[in-house]
């Protein structure tokens, strides 16, 4: 009877001291709890690097504007219509970057993979070509041959004074041709006539490079003023080639001058100059937006192989 009942309180006793085995609840809470965090960050941060990625393509998208907007000012230009092959190019450069920019920024609103590797891809080459047209304009525009002549309000041009590969893509025979043709068939000279009445304007007036080489001749050839398409009895005949190829008839005039053809380039230097601020300060723009679309894109595609790790760990 004793041994029976020291059975049964060491039975108790065991019971007692060794509880039964419990579930981890509060661990599998902490993991549960950590895990749906990690998850909930990683939607967040991937959803504001999209954010951001979609927001700097519409900065890019409106940068594409003053790039167009160059492009057809340039396009405009009375002087620069008959050199054609001078016209498009910066339109198409703000027409691809706009279209580009669109679909980086449908990419990353909708989050289309696919669409912003492409449009990190064609950006980035955009943005080099860009680079390489502001390098070859900066490079061809510097040279100058202006000169000022004494008691004139214009300034008149050298031929010689300008780069050799813009001077040789727009004054050689065939190129000539086609724009001395256009130049005569314009109303760049003929608007003159309405413009200026008096020999005393026409003398004080700032002439555009292209008027001021191709509408009428030389200061040095010592022709006088009758109207400013009009000159007569040039007194220094031999003190430049031009002298002999002036001709008053509406259609030549100076149209086959080299200062005719040294005006085009000074308007054309000119012109691109003026242009080459804007793109300069849009390329640098693009590149900013660029480079932070590319890490915000890295941070979501990290973001990404972060979740499917752990959903796979989990």
């Amino acid at each position: 009877m004793s041994l029976i009942l020291l059975l049964l309180l060491s039975m108790l006793f065991i019971d007692v001291a060794v509880p039964p085995p419990r579930f981890p609840w509060k661990k599998w809470q902490h993991f549960h709890s950590s895990h749906y965090t990690f998850f909930f960050e990683s939607k967040v941060a991937m959803s504001m690097s999209n954010n951001i990625t979609a927001f700097l393509n519409f900065v890019a998208f409106m940068c594409s504007i003053p790039i167009i907007a160059a492009g057809t000012w340039l396009a405009s230009k009375p002087d620069n219509e008959c050199i054609h092959w001078l016209r498009w190019p910066v339109v198409f450069m703000g027409l691809a970057v706009m279209l580009v920019s669109l679909a980086g920024f449908v990419g990353a609103y909708w989050k289309k993979e696919g669409l912003l590797g492409v449009y990190l891809v064609c950006m980035v080459i955009l943005i080099i070509l860009l680079l390489v047209l502001l390098v070859l304009a900066f490079v061809v525009t510097r040279p100058n041959g202006e000169y000022s002549v004494p008691g004139k309000g214009y300034r008149e041009y050298r031929l010689a004074g300008f780069s050799s590969w813009l001077r040789n893509r727009i004054t050689d025979g065939d190129s000539w041709g086609n724009i001395r043709a256009c130049l005569a068939v314009s109303d760049i000279c003929p608007k003159l006539n309405t413009e200026i009445i008096t020999a005393d304007q026409f003398f004080a007036a700032h002439l555009s490079p292209i008027k001021s080489g191709c509408c009428k001749p030389p200061t040095i050839c010592g022709y006088q003023y009758v109207n400013p398409t009009v000159w007569n009895n040039p007194t220094n005949t031999i003190a430049d080639a031009d002298f002999s190829i002036w001709n008053n008839n509406p259609n030549q005039l100076c149209y086959n001058c080299d200062a005719c053809k040294a005006g085009l380039l000074g308007n054309l230097r000119k012109e691109w100059r003026k242009a080459n601020l804007i793109l300069i300060l849009t390329v640098v723009v693009l590149i900013w937006v660029y480079l932070i679309a590319c890490s915000a894109y890295r941070n979501a595609q990290t973001e990404q192989l972060f979740e499917r790790y752990k959903q796979g760990w989990a």
